[in-house]
């Protein structure tokens, strides 16, 4: 690559090292890796990945728990998290047919890094209001 040159907005390579550069994948299409965190920071992907942790659920149980998720959205959102090998799908040949979704290996890693956020949102939750706090009473100051 010449100086002065930097790489194409469809360069994938490399996401994690010294040269990170977020923009790599905040505007582009082709690269997996917008797909995926666009999929797992999903708020209800987030929430099936939480109920699955160290158990596995029926759909309806799984619906029961979730407020506000639609059967469609959240069949999409297994789907989707199936296709992505986070959540496997196992059919029972019982009357009626029963399914039971659980986190694969894969998943379990993902969960784990959920947790961490979670942990550090807890931590931090009284600064991050009163931050919020702070801002909203500027903004009214500079409003009024």
């Amino acid at each position: 690559m010449e100086d002065g040159t930097s790489k194409s907005l469809g360069y994938c390579e490399g996401t994690v090292d010294d040269d990170y550069d977020v923009r790599q994948w905040d505007v582009r299409e082709d690269c997996e890796v917008r797909q995926i965190l666009d999929r797992v920071a999903d708020k209800w992907s987030l929430l099936v990945i939480a109920l699955l942790d160290c158990q596995s659920l029926r759909f309806t149980q799984l619906r029961r728990e979730i407020d506000g998720v639609s059967q469609r959205m959240l069949s999409v959102t297994l789907r989707q998290l199936e296709r992505d090998g986070l959540v496997s799908r196992t059919v029972h040949a019982v009357v009626p047919p029963r399914v039971d979704y659980a986190l694969t290996p894969l998943g379990r890693t993902l969960h784990e890094t959920i947790k961490s956020l979670v942990t550090w949102t807890e931590q931090h939750q009284q600064e991050i209001a009163a931050a919020r706090a702070a801002y909203d009473a500027r903004r009214e100051m500079m409003e009024s």
